[in-house]
């Protein structure tokens, strides 16, 4: 008598289908977001997108009738016009100045505000306050208070030591600019390395002290090795918004004696030249340039939140 085998039968796997119950579950939670979603792209996406087709017109609003499509010539101008490329330039230099200067001044006030001391919350809440203040406040602040030459601060305590009287804006005017936005932009650079400080591993640290390492080995093999990634953050959140800073140039300067940064000049080809393709292109390249530098800073994010989980 001969045994018989039967090979087993492969089944493929038959997927499993949510039961219309749980669709309608699953579109009930999602609901109350849809007007929030819908709002953000009426707000933000639709005017994105009416931008971009207006760059491929040549556009006067003075003379609505001579409109034509004009192709990428708009771009062109943009990258090619000698007063938009030392706008692009201009910048550049702003946003490399203003940012590396709030960074290490944030990282040394981060470095005092993470000792001990009487009275540190009340410091804290001081330091904090310039950025709280409203841009354009801030600008006009600067502006009239400091650097006026008649009745400002910094003329008055010059002339309280017999120094000179200059006019801040006119003799450095980018640096004026520069130093208004480094005042403002400080105490988040503070704020983002102190949070950076806090979460070191203080057994680490001691345990270098025991081993006889001084404070500046400590900080030049621990903490800034530490802080690498919240420098990163901070760097490019701080590019993204001086990139688009308006308020300083337009308050301080007018956009004159060569202050004039890529937003303003988007303002002034709009509102005073009624260029509108010409503007439109200037404004989406300003977009394409914060949208890769907020690409960069989504993935120091996201990198920063992978650390904090794998060392919970």
């Amino acid at each position: 008598m001969t045994a018989t085998t039967t090979a087993p039968v492969a089944t493929t796997p038959v997927p499993a289908t949510r039961p219309p119950s749980a669709r309608l579950r699953a579109w009930a939670t999602r609901a109350p977001l849809l007007p929030a979603l819908i709002f953000m792209i009426a707000v933000t996406q639709l005017p994105f997108v009416a931008t971009l087709v207006i760059s491929f017109f040549d556009w006067n609003s003075l003379y609505p009738d001579a409109r034509h499509f004009a192709g990428l010539d708009n771009y062109q101008e943009v990258l090619t016009d000698s007063a938009l490329r030392q706008s692009v330039w201009t910048t550049v230099l702003l946003t490399v100045a203003v940012v590396l200067a709030s960074l290490v001044l944030g990282l040394v006030l981060a470095l005092l505000l993470d000792r001990k001391f009487k009275g540190r919350g009340v410091v804290r809440t001081l330091l904090i306050a310039p950025f709280l203040v409203v841009p354009v406040a801030a600008a006009l602040l600067w502006k009239h208070v400091l650097y006026n030459p008649e009745y400002g601060l910094f003329n008055g305590l010059l002339h309280y030591v017999g120094g000179p009287q200059p006019d801040w804006i006119s003799n450095t005017p980018l640096l004026a600019v520069e130093a208004s936005l480094v005042w403002q932009w400080t105490p988040f650079m503070m704020l983002i390395l102190l949070a950076g400080l806090q979460s070191r591993d203080h057994e680490q640290i001691e345990a270098a002290r025991v081993d006889g390492a001084s404070d500046w080995q400590i900080f030049r093999h621990l903490t800034l090795p530490h802080l690498r990634r919240y420098l990163e953050l901070g760097a490019l959140l701080g590019s993204i918004y001086i990139v688009q800073n308006f308020d300083a140039v337009f308050t301080i300067t007018s956009g004159g004696l060569g202050t004039a940064n890529l937003p303003y000049t988007v303002y002034q080809s709009f509102y005073q030249a009624h260029e509108n393709g010409l503007a439109s292109a200037a404004g989406v390249l300003v977009v394409i340039g914060s949208i890769i530098i907020a690409t960069f800073a989504l993935r120091v994010v996201s990198s920063l939140f992978r650390e904090e989980v794998s060392r919970a």
